[in-house]
């Protein structure tokens, strides 16, 4: 009986840090030796030619979550994580949504219902908070730490997600207690409400108009004020699809004065 289940064999094995020939045996579902001339497994693979390498963890994706207005997105978690296998990520973490009024848990728990036998691959959630009561601060979200859902974000637009500085700094101020990291979708509320309303009573609707509604500077403003509430409560943040050099910028002072601040690009085609 052969001492691996599966058997990779003569492909470039890739790594972090390097790349090399190499066989990889595994057990059980882990990999337990990368050398050169195993013995076959079990099942063995030809690799020769090809790249072996882990597979992708995408960390940011909606999947089956309600959109701004009503409708749900279109892709679920069994057409979503399809299309991951075949991007080459095996690994997804969507975000369970909290509608405001409801449960942190129950979200949590309806959330695991959509992706319950419809999944291709393994998947994590983040949290999103839009209503962070007493009771959510102080037992639903610890306890949920506690479960593992150690990370979790927070919005500063749109009508029904956005939090004000008090609710952030008392979001910010859990997170710290529970050592968890928060997500910041970085944008200003009021900055954008007011360009928006200006620009439909001037007739200016067309899809163009979205990024005029949202100059960088409103992305900066949000940036830098979610930096010190952070700096503030001593907690690490992650600034979440940064799509302006101004954002960069906020967030590379404050790495520059020690914070833990962190970015996640958002590559966009231009209107």
């Amino acid at each position: 009986m052969s001492q691996f289940d599966v058997v990779i064999r003569g492909g470039t094995v890739v790594t972090a840090s390097d790349s090399f020939m190499a066989d990889v045996g595994i057990r059980s579902g882990k990999i337990v030796a990368v050398t050169e001339n195993l013995d076959d497994g079990a099942k063995t693979i030809d690799a020769c030619g090809l790249m072996v390498m882990p597979g992708g963890i995408d960390s940011h994706v909606h999947l089956a979550q309600p959109a701004f207005g009503g409708p749900t997105m279109a892709d679920g978690f069994e057409t979503g994580t399809r299309s991951a296998i075949a991007g080459d990520n095996t690994t997804v973490i969507p975000f369970a949504l909290q509608p405001r009024g409801a449960s942190l848990r129950g979200s949590v728990v309806d959330y695991h219902e959509e992706a319950d036998g419809q999944s291709f691959c393994d998947y994590g959630f983040h949290l999103i908070i839009t209503d962070p009561t007493p009771s959510v601060l102080a037992q639903e979200l610890p306890a949920l730490v506690d479960d593992g859902y150690t990370s979790f974000k927070v919005f500063r637009t749109y009508d029904d997600m956005a939090l004000n500085d008090r609710q952030l700094l008392e979001v910010f101020s859990c997170a710290r207690n529970c050592r968890a990291l928060v997500m910041v979708d970085c944008e200003g509320y009021d900055a954008i409400k007011f360009m928006t309303e200006r620009l439909e009573a001037a007739g200016s609707k067309a899809p163009y108009y979205h990024a005029v509604s949202r100059p960088e500077s409103v992305e900066r403003e949000a940036t830098h004020r979610a930096i010190s509430h952070a700096e503030l409560t001593d907690v690490p943040i992650m600034v979440v699809h940064v799509s302006g050099r101004e954002a960069m910028e906020q967030i590379r002072w404050a790495q520059n004065r020690g914070l833990k601040i962190y970015g996640e690009t958002c590559p966009r085609t231009s209107l």
